[in-house]
């Protein structure tokens, strides 16, 4: 059987990254896949629906969550992201793809392939969500599963926008929260430099008015 891989979420400042790995026969996925990024949101989740759902198509998810991020780096969660998505759903034999996350595809292949418990043949290509469409699809669940999280860090914190660091709604969250609380909130990614930006901006503030 083959599958796909590919992650959502690597560059916001605020909330977890998530991977996905869609595992089924290309006949089953349905029409219109393609990169997520190049989806309305109302497609992606139509999309998104339809593959949970068809009972020939396995998928796994995995979180990265904030303090997983803060205390590691990208490059190896990454990894660790794709691979932990596939082990969900990979058995012996089975090959497939998954969306480089490296500039060096072949390494990032090899990564997330010794990161398996079943022999599985793992290769890597850049911009494979919009080439193969099994990436696609891994790509359309992992944008899902992002989107629906960001959506419930909303209902709990309110306003936070889209969690990205060129968001102003983002940063006005975050800075709002931070006046009224005095440090970061939970869902923020500390280590990322928008979060030193914004405590740096509190702190001159408070030197100000002192």
């Amino acid at each position: 059987m083959e599958f796909g891989v590919d992650e959502a979420g690597k560059g916001p400042v605020l909330g977890s990254m998530f991977a996905a790995a869609v595992r089924a026969p290309r006949a089953a996925l349905p029409e219109g896949i393609d990169d997520s990024k190049r989806l309305s949101d109302a497609k992606r989740e139509a999309l998104a629906e339809r593959i949970r759902d068809d009972d020939r198509i396995t998928v796994g998810i995995a979180e990265i969550s904030p303090e997983r991020i803060d205390a590691g780096n990208m490059n190896d969660l990454t990894v660790a992201a794709h691979a932990e998505a596939l082990s969900g759903v990979v058995r012996s034999g089975d090959m497939g793809v998954c969306d480089a996350g490296d500039v060096d595809a072949d390494r990032f292949a090899d990564r997330v392939e010794s990161r398996l418990d079943v022999g599985a043949t793992v290769t890597a290509e850049h911009g494979a969500d919009a080439a193969d469409e099994l990436v696609g699809a891994a790509s359309i669940v992992a944008k899902s599963a992002r989107e629906a999280h960001v959506a419930a860090l909303d209902a709990r914190f309110e306003g936070v926008g889209s969690g990205y660091p060129s968001d102003p709604t983002t940063r006005e969250f975050l800075a709002t929260y931070v006046d009224a609380n005095g440090e970061l909130p939970a869902c923020a990614r500390t280590s990322w430099s928008t979060c030193a930006d914004v405590l740096a901006a509190a702190e001159q503030s408070g030197l100000d008015d002192f």
